[in-house]
């Protein structure tokens, strides 16, 4: 059976449920781990710290993966820098950030300066429950990420998509990888990069059979696994 693509509406309830005892009861901070974890493993597959070593992780409202992303790479030999020009005031995401600072990895302000420092992109700035247009401060940073010829990485969706339409104003980002977690977006339809990977190997057999998300078998110990063009 082909694997399911979800819509937003879709999506969000699926993301409610996982935290509910019908799923398992994972916390928040349990599945931005186990997402950011599969993002930076499916990282290494394709771009290696000897050819990729520096990567910029760009933040907004979907920061939680990107942030728990960049602390894996760092373990695994890259060179993690981080632009998050607007942090919210929660203590989860204080957490996150501060597990980077005590590692040493490197807050950074001057986006286009950090470009030019840089091998790869990380998109964590939209997730899928985005909408509407793009608003300051991340539109100018979308616009500035579109005009670098750095390959890019977005996480579950490339920011400033459509959900289920895809990147329709051509305003998006247009990503040469794309993470998709848990399962793929209907926007991952629109999706012509080079490599798609789904991550986030945390959903209950009965959890996957009752939402016929038809997921495909992770390899061996991976946390993700590549998905067809």
């Amino acid at each position: 059976m082909a694997l399911r693509y979800l819509g937003q509406t879709l999506a969000q309830q699926i993301d409610v449920e996982l935290m509910s005892p019908t799923a398992g009861c994972f916390s928040i901070d349990q599945l931005m781990e186990l997402a950011g974890f599969s993002v930076a493993q499916a990282i290494t597959k394709v771009y290696s710290k000897e050819k990729f070593p520096r990567v910029l992780i760009c933040v907004g409202n979907n920061g939680g993966d990107g942030l728990v992303c960049a602390r894996h790479l760092h373990h695994f030999g890259y060179q993690p820098s981080i632009f998050y020009p607007k942090q919210p005031n929660k203590l989860l995401y204080q957490n996150l950030t501060n597990q980077l600072r005590n590692l040493d990895v490197s807050m950074v302000n001057n986006l286009n300066d950090q470009l030019t420092k840089s091998d790869l992109i990380v998109d964590g700035i939209f997730g899928f429950s985005f909408s509407g247009g793009i608003r300051a401060p991340f539109d100018e940073v979308i616009k500035t990420l579109k005009s670098s010829t750095l390959p890019i990485v977005s996480i579950d969706i490339p920011s400033g998509w459509n959900v289920e339409q895809g990147n329709i104003d051509n305003v998006g980002l247009e990503p040469e990888m794309l993470v998709s977690l848990t399962a793929p977006k209907i926007a991952a339809k629109f999706f012509k990069g080079k490599h798609h990977f789904l991550g986030g190997r945390f959903i209950p057999p009965s959890f996957a059979k009752k939402y016929e998300l038809n997921l495909p078998e992770y390899p061996g110990s991976d946390q993700c696994v590549r998905l067809p063009n």
